[in-house]
């Protein structure tokens, strides 16, 4: 998954040689995820075809205001486009597109979905050297900056009149990385590690048999995806557990025991700036783990010596450096504030979020939860019952307003 997955674009497309170079960003923005919708100036489908278009994006190219093979004439509504859309690229960007944007003219479906458009627009000039370099062509881009367009800066190289120079459209993969860029360095958390441990942990008694929880791993892996929405890099320490998730700036690691995700853990604790603490770690483990499978003896009781696992919360406390943020998980059932304050003292947390089990809604397999968040000031804020993905969001935007001087 990519930053871009999800997100709907309307790649406006220009009567320009350029525009076969639109063929393959549309692939690239397809390929992020996105839902594309194109749209072309008349003068576009000189340079190239609708159907090529519309068979990679799957969904039929929009030229004209009016859709004339249908007999009832039904209006493309360019209000509607500039309302769906959460950003507009425009490539190639030709000079007499930039002239029509910049006095808003709307002579075309394109220039008039730009000018309702309320999302971030992008415009990738393409033109011949010397047209790039007139000053009125100029003056045009500078305009449409000055109105909070987004310049892709053309390239120097062969131009198609046979010229070297300045006038290239920027190759697709550049346009797709510069947007990207563009989108998460206004996000909250950009370009922050996370350490995320999630799920629960299996103690093996023998070859067939083990210790656990009921954890599900919900409540990290929904942390780890509004993290990456938020434009975080996040290294995900899972334990057994069915749910799966991929994004470009994830890292996975699916461990089974405790002591396998204290050592993962450890490993990349160092290279963290916040790390939250979500697993549910057996808190116990057999003495003995058996390499055969244990016969029933008739109905004779079956004893096992168990021995503590390492508290991984409170040895990373221990370590945590001055500009990290160590944040705790606390499953309680009485006494849950008390609880929980002592955890925070005893392990060096800057916060802690507490579930209770007596809480419907809450704890172990379900999607939604309800927490509260207490940190190591003595505030506490109450959250009510909300999916898990919602108090995710409040987790770290607590965090944010906690932490601020450090993120």
């Amino acid at each position: 998954m990519s930053i871009l997955s999800g997100k709907n674009i309307l790649l406006g497309i220009c009567g320009g040689i350029a525009a076969y170079k639109s063929i393959f960003l549309l692939r690239l923005l397809i390929k992020k995820g996105a839902n594309v919708q194109v749209l072309m100036t008349p003068s576009s489908k000189d340079f190239v075809t609708p159907l090529t278009l519309s068979t990679l994006s799957k969904r039929p190219v929009l030229s004209d205001f009016f859709d004339k093979k249908n007999k009832n004439e039904i209006w493309n509504n360019h209000v509607d486009l500039g309302l769906w859309a959460d950003f507009f690229i425009i490539a190639p960007a030709t000079s007499n597109t930039i002239s029509k944007m910049s006095s808003a003219r709307a002579d075309n479906l394109l220039l008039a979905t730009y000018l309702s458009a309320k999302c971030p627009v992008y415009f990738a000039p393409a033109m011949d050297l010397d047209m790039h370099k007139n000053l009125a062509n100029q003056e045009n881009i500078n305009k449409l900056i000055k109105h909070g367009c987004i310049h892709i800066p053309a390239k120097s190289g062969s131009l198609a009149s046979g010229l070297e120079g300045e006038g290239r459209m920027s190759e697709p993969q550049d346009i797709v990385d510069l947007i990207c860029n563009d989108i998460i360095k206004d996000l909250k958390y950009y370009k922050k590690k996370f350490l995320i441990t999630a799920g629960p942990t299996y103690e093996p008694i023998d070859a067939v048999r083990f210790i656990g929880n009921f954890s599900s791993g919900k409540m990290g892996f929904s942390l780890a995806k509004c993290v990456l929405k938020f434009g975080g890099n996040v290294t995900l320490i899972t334990g057994p557990t069915s749910l799966d998730l991929s994004h470009e700036n994830l890292k996975i690691i699916s461990v089974v025991t405790a002591d396998q995700m204290l050592n993962e853990t450890l490993k990349h604790f160092e290279n963290s700036d916040i790390t939250i603490m979500s697993a549910a770690v057996s808190d116990y483990k057999p003495k003995t783990k058996l390499s055969y499978k244990i016969k029933k003896q008739n109905d004779e009781p079956l004893s096992l010596d168990l021995v503590q696992n390492s508290d991984i919360l409170k040895l990373l406390g221990n370590k945590k450096k001055k500009n990290q943020i160590l944040i705790g998980f606390a499953l309680e059932t009485d006494n849950e504030i008390q609880n929980a304050n002592n955890k925070i003292k005893s392990k060096n947390l800057d916060a802690i979020v507490l579930n209770s089990l007596n809480d419907k809604g809450a704890g172990f397999g379900y999607d939604t939860n309800k927490v509260t968040y207490i940190n190591n000031k003595g505030i506490v804020k109450n959250f009510k019952l909300k999916s898990k993905d919602e108090v995710s969001i409040d987790i770290l935007d607590q965090l944010i307003t906690d932490f601020h001087e450090k993120i």
